[in-house]
């Protein structure tokens, strides 16, 4: 199955693109099919990874370029250790104010964890991987970035992957990169905060809800909130049986723990 369905009709409307931060008039991919693979353990047996696409590198190494008409097409390995002090942003597309006041929101190293400790996971791999948020050129990610960071993936032997996007278009971009996961045979799981997106690109596991570009795990400085995000997106890798997206009940929980005064 193709990354993307119709991609030299992608490639002749995105050479007549003119660029643009709002995106507007960009041609965004429109896939009708979605590759699928079940899980093949439970949760607690899984070896979890992690990819975001907040633009996230260590202070000190280099950083992603922003400025480029196609998009930085790279990826970098971050060891889980590394401390949320000790992360820069190269942010396009998004707000970087609440990642760099809870790097949760976004990158939820603390969260997983969490989860390893308690054995809702069976562990989190000892890596995980940060890419550019604003990345124009999807037929370069098909061709270049997916296939390259699948095959990494598949090195670490993970069982299965969550995929965080931080702005409006890596939705795209990292909805391809689960298509390309999915078809080395390994279940993943993308977050979003706009289902439109997601229905475009066809990623093979979609759990939404009506959150916020730059936080899309949640409210930083609120670990409830990132808990209710992760859980039940956690659980449908398991769960799911077919292609979907699939909306969260983030809202309402949220919503009853504020009129208790919990929050």
């Amino acid at each position: 199955m193709e990354l993307i369905e119709k991609k030299s009709e992608f490639e002749s409307r995105f050479s007549r693109w003119n660029g643009g931060e709002d995106l507007a008039n960009y041609p965004f991919v429109e896939n009708v099919y979605a590759p699928f693979t079940p899980v093949r353990r439970a949760l607690p047996m899984l070896n979890l990874a992690l990819i975001s696409s907040a633009g996230a590198y260590i202070d000190g190494t280099e950083s992603f370029e922003t400025d480029s008409r196609d998009g930085d097409i790279s990826f970098k390995e971050i060891p889980v250790e590394i401390e949320a002090e000790d992360l820069k942003y190269a942010a396009r597309g998004y707000d970087p104010a609440a990642v760099m006041e809870d790097m949760n929101v976004q990158i939820p190293i603390d969260r997983l964890r969490e989860y390893e400790e308690n054995a809702v996971i069976g562990r989190l791999n000892h890596v995980w991987w940060s890419l550019a948020g604003h990345i124009p050129n999807a037929a370069r990610v098909a061709d270049e970035l997916a296939p390259q960071l699948a095959k990494r993936v598949a090195e670490n032997s993970v069982q299965a992957v969550l995929l965080i996007p931080a702005s409006r278009l890596c939705h795209q971009t990292l909805g391809l990169i689960a298509r390309a996961i999915e078809q080395l045979d390994i279940p993943t799981m993308m977050l979003a905060v706009e289902r439109k997106m997601a229905d475009r690109v066809r990623p093979p596991r979609t759990a939404f809800y009506d959150g916020e570009f730059g936080s899309v795990v949640g409210k930083p400085l609120w670990k409830q909130y990132q808990h209710r995000v992760l859980d039940e997106s956690l659980r449908w890798i398991e769960t799911l049986d077919q292609p979907v997206v699939r909306k969260l009940a983030v809202e309402l929980e949220t919503e009853t723990e504020m009129a208790r005064g919990e929050r």
